[in-house]
């Protein structure tokens, strides 16, 4: 859960640090105080984009750091240590983001990419946002509702799995379907094609080696004039090198007999000779081996000539030839054997389409088991949240093979009617903004209970409601507290009357410049926030003693 929260510079924060327990916690305060600054601070913690406007006026970065006790959450602790992130039981996630909009995240003090940020806030919280009903009128989330309350979120990702396998296989038997049509053309060119690459015969390498002879050949008798020049400056000259050099030498060794000081001067200028002369020796050995040859020449040009004509005939580089002849030797073969590719493919589209049908229909089952289950407890909770008479089906249509998809073979839509007598239609097609929020309400406390999320947070969801049916959503959150952890921002005093923690959020201005405050209330300070709910112009004692009544009745209940 939850366990710590602290907020540096984000929008009219300033610095905000706060601790919370398990239970329900409840957030007040009056309307633009900052409550559900808060939670977007979480959010961005979580995982959400991030903007240069989250930064507060005049501060270069903006801070948010929330701690996570994950100790009883197995599913957590794997993710954290497959992605080499744990740190016993502890979960440390830190966002910052610059006045540039930049942003940098870290799970216990280690970089992460925000998408991994994301992965792991979708484990650790749920936000239920006020608005949160617009995303049940789509099919796609009213599916994904009956799977999480039926169990069946692992099985749908298995489901997929198989569906995408099924439809891979189709496509790899459409693809060589169609190459079988124009097999005959196809085959001949490759043939063709194969056989002039086999006929260039091409070794790895070979073209440096053309390139290396060809150079040497053309060159050949600028290099023999250039090898006899250097070796007679080397050599065979009277004023040769080596002749001057070993003048040199007779004179250090004369001097060597006067001043043991020049000793060194004298090796070196040995060693230098000998070097010298091998030199000469080598240079004459490279003349004789020099071959003016017109005719290896004219291999040599021709061989490059064909290289490159077929380079240039597939517009590529000589050095993929091989690798180009390679590739047409595979798909000849591919071509050669398709009948029988065919045959296999069938096959295995067979079992793949009948694995996923398996599971798809063991899904179908289960779906239509919780759709009534579903319908039934959130009618329940519809009475109870001040619409009595209404009820809710959702509707399990069985489609056939031809229309499967990645998630079944069922369309899924959530039915309501608002009031008795009236027929169950699409949820999307109630007249009430009001009963849609109630509706989305009942289910939201209904599916959360079941939710392997540990945190849950409800942001205004009970706009709209009061009195009794505001008191009866206090006590569907409290009794979820118990179950989870619950963060509840409410301008309701029944609702915050029920919480086990309560804060308040207030604005305040110094100096020309506005910030967020938030305090935990306890006893009479508890009191005077829920009798500031309870509304008037003036709080009176009667107001107040309505208050402590709300409040003392949670206790005892």
């Amino acid at each position: 859960m939850l366990t710590h929260l602290h907020i540096s510079d984000f929008a009219i924060v300033d610095r905000l640090e706060l601790d919370f327990g398990a239970g329900m916690t409840v957030l007040t305060g009056e309307t633009g105080a900052g409550k559900s600054i808060l939670l977007d601070a979480l959010g961005l913690c979580l995982g959400e984009r991030a903007e240069s406007i989250a930064v507060r006026h005049g501060a270069e970065r903006a801070e948010v750091n929330a701690g996570f006790d994950v100790r009883a959450l197995p599913e957590v602790n794997a993710w954290l240590k497959e992605n080499e992130l744990d740190a016993d039981g502890e979960c440390v996630i830190r966002r910052v983001v610059g006045s540039d909009g930049r942003s940098k995240a870290f799970v216990n003090g280690r970089v992460v990419p925000v998408l991994s940020l994301r992965e792991l806030g979708e484990r650790l919280v749920d936000i239920h946002g006020q608005h949160a009903h617009q995303s049940l009128l789509k099919r796609d989330a009213q599916r994904e509702l009956l799977d999480g309350f039926a169990g069946l979120d692992a099985t749908v990702a298995e489901l997929t799995k198989r569906y995408r396998h099924w439809k891979a296989l189709e496509e790899d038997y459409a693809h060589l379907a169609t190459a079988q049509n124009e097999r005959e053309s196809r085959l001949e060119l490759l043939r063709f094609q194969l056989a002039e690459l086999q006929a260039l015969d091409l070794k790895p390498g070979e073209i440096a080696q053309v390139e290396e002879e060809h150079r040497r050949l053309a060159n050949a008798s600028h290099l023999l004039e250039s090898s006899q020049t250097a070796e007679q400056l080397l050599y065979e000259d009277d004023q040769a090198a080596v002749n001057l050099m070993s003048r040199a030498l007779a004179e250090l060794r004369e001097m060597e007999r006067f001043d043991g000081g020049v000793a060194e001067c004298t090796q070196l200028l040995e060693s230098a000779l000998i070097q010298a002369r091998e030199a000469a020796s080598e240079l004459r050995r490279y003349r004789d081996r020099l071959d003016l040859d017109p005719a290896r020449l004219g291999e040599l040009e021709q061989r490059l000539a064909d290289i490159h004509n077929l380079a240039r005939k597939h517009r590529t580089d000589g050095e993929e030839l091989i690798a180009l002849g390679e590739r047409f030797a595979a798909e000849l073969d591919a071509l050669e054997n398709a009948g029988a590719r065919l045959d296999g493919l069938e096959r295995d589209i067979a079992q793949a389409k009948a694995a996923y049908l398996e599971l798809a229909r063991q899904a179908g089952k289960k779906r239509a088991s919780a759709a009534e289950k579903l319908g039934v407890a959130v009618t329940a909770n519809m009475q109870e949240l001040g619409m009595a008479g209404g009820r809710l089906e959702v509707a399990v249509e069985t489609l056939d093979e031809a229309q499967a998809g990645a998630a079944g073979l069922e369309r899924i839509e959530l039915l309501v009617s608002a009031n008795p007598g009236q027929p169950a239609r699409p949820l999307g097609k109630v007249a009430s903004g009001g009963e849609l929020s109630r509706i989305s309400l009942a289910i939201q406390v209904l599916t959360a209970t079941g939710a392997g999320i540990p945190t849950l947070i409800f942001d205004e969801v009970d706009v709209g409601i009061g009195g009794r049916v505001a008191e009866m959503v206090g006590r569907r959150l409290r009794d979820l507290g118990g179950k989870r952890q619950v963060l509840c921002v409410t301008h309701q005093p029944q609702v915050a009357a029920l919480g086990h923690h309560h804060f308040v959020v207030s604005k305040q201005t110094r100096k020309g410049v506005t910030t967020t405050h938030i305090e935990h209330v306890t006893g009479d300070a508890r009191v005077e926030e829920v009798a500031r709910m309870l509304g008037g112009i003036e709080i009176t004692a009667q107001t107040r003693s309505h208050a402590r009544e709300l409040i003392e009745r949670t206790a005892e209940s």
